[in-house]
Order: C-alpha cells, then sequence, then structure tokens
C-alpha cells in the first residue's frame, strides 16, 4: 500500500508541476497576443517593429514553457506566428510590416484558443486519473484506511493548489491588461508632447519668416490645450492636431500673401 501512495503522490506532484508551467506558457501566449494587437494599430512603422518585437519575445517564452505540455496546436501555431513575426524587423514600409503582424494577429490568436483547449483537457485527465487511483488503493485493512485518509488530505491539498493557480492566472491577465492601458497611455502622452512641440516649432519659424518678409501681422502664438485628449484614441489624436495644423498653416499663408 506504501508503494501505492507514494506512486500516487509523485504523479499528483508531477501533475501540479506541469500544470504550473502550462499556465505560465498561457500567459504567455496571451501577452504576445496583446502585444501584436498593440502593434497592428500602431500608426508609424516604428511602433509596429517595437510591439512586434515584443510579441516575439513573448512567443519565444511560451515556446520554452511549452517543452512540459503536450498541446501541439498551439505549439505548433506559435511557431508559425515566431516565423512571421521575425519578418516585420526586415520590412521597410508601415503597409508591409502591418501586413505580417495581421497574420501573425490572426494565427496567435488560434494560439490562445488551442492552449486554453489544453488547458480545459488538461484539467478534466488529472480529475479522473486521481479517481481512478484512488479507487485502485482502497483497502479494507486498519493501514490501508491511513493511507487512503492520507492521500483525500493530499488530493484536497492539491486541488487547493489548482485553485490558487487558476486565481494566480486571472491575477496575471488582470496585471496584463493594466499594464497594456499605462502603455497606451503613456504612448498618447508622448503623441501629444511631439504635436506640441512641432506647432511651437512652427509659430516660432512662421514669425521669423513674416518678420523677414517685413509683414505687419501679429505674431502668431500657440496656446497648448490638452484637456480631454489623453481619454481619445491615437487617431482622435491625429486628427486632432491635423486640424490645428491646418488651420496654423492656412494663417500662415494669409498672412505671407498679404506682405506687400
Amino acid at each position: 500500500m506504501k508503494k501505492i501512495y507514494y506512486l500516487f503522490f509523485f504523479f499528483l506532484s508531477y501533475s501540479v508541476i506541469a500544470q504550473t508551467a502550462c499556465d505560465d506558457a498561457n500567459y504567455y501566449i496571451v501577452s504576445s497576443y496583446s502585444h501584436v494587437k498593440d502593434s497592428y494599430e500602431s500608426n508609424n512603422i516604428d511602433h509596429v517593429k517595437y510591439y512586434a518585437d515584443r510579441a516575439v519575445g513573448s512567443l519565444k517564452s511560451f515556446l520554452n514553457q511549452m517543452k512540459s505540455c503536450d498541446c501541439v496546436n498551439a505549439e505548433r501555431l506559435a511557431k508559425k506566428s515566431y516565423d512571421i513575426l521575425e519578418k516585420v524587423a526586415y520590412q521597410e514600409t508601415y503597409e508591409d510590416a502591418r501586413f505580417f503582424v495581421k497574420r501573425a494577429r490572426d494565427s496567435i490568436k488560434a494560439g490562445v484558443i488551442e492552449d486554453d483547449k489544453c488547458s480545459v483537457l488538461r484539467g478534466q485527465n488529472n480529475a479522473s486519473t486521481t479517481a481512478t487511483t484512488t479507487e485502485v488503493a482502497y483497502s479494507d485493512t486498519s493501514e490501508d484506511q491511513t493511507a487512503l485518509s492520507d492521500l483525500e488530505k493530499e488530493q484536497l491539498k492539491l486541488q487547493q493548489q489548482q485553485e490558487a493557480l487558476k486565481r494566480k492566472e486571472q491575477e496575471i491577465k488582470a496585471k496584463l491588461a493594466a499594464q497594456q492601458e499605462k502603455e497606451q497611455m503613456l504612448e498618447k502622452q508622448q503623441l501629444i508632447r511631439n504635436y506640441q512641440n512641432a506647432l511651437r516649432s512652427s509659430v516660432k519659424s512662421y514669425n521669423q519668416t513674416l518678420k523677414l518678409c517685413g509683414s505687419s501681422h501679429d505674431a502668431f502664438t500657440y496656446a497648448e490645450n490638452s484637456e480631454g485628449l489623453e481619454n481619445k484614441s491615437v487617431n482622435e489624436i491625429n486628427e486632432h492636431y491635423k486640424r490645428e495644423i491646418e488651420t496654423m498653416t492656412n494663417e500662415f499663408l494669409s498672412a505671407l500673401n498679404s506682405v506687400n
């Protein structure tokens, strides 16, 4: 009976270790999908390549963790996505880079689904194996009854550990979402600063040009007003400053044309 108990304990311990590695793998493929979405939604080639590179790093970690997991389809899709994303760094145009990112995004999304399927199957197999082993180990002797009680306690302990792992997975996903939101906010703040710096530089250049031409037009000024812009999308921010630039440029050209 003791031999059966030790074998059962070893199997359950190994299952928990493997489950932990597979949970970590799930985090990395979800993280990769998040990065590749950011890459596809970026509005310039530098950002496309930056987030694509981060997605490659997460896929590499995912594939390393998958060595202890049996999920052929998820691993195959991850390798396919990895190969596609590596090509992004060598593209010279925004459109070409984004083309490969879109292909990778679709295959990574399919990989996430396959990995989730494997997680469900692993959980079912672990539960089935635990029930079968417990039934075989049953005995009417006093020693066997004691061992069985110990096994039940160990099983309960392992179930609690698995529940803790699931909670940890949810926490990781929540942190990932918060990190993504923070990165997006920082990106928008930097974009706003870049536009404001460009507008200030334009105002200075316009005033110097008008002065050299002998214009009596009042000096141009730029009043920064970015209130609420951080809560808008990147495309909305671009459109906002595009209108400001067009308005200021038209006013400058009008003032320049009025010079005698």
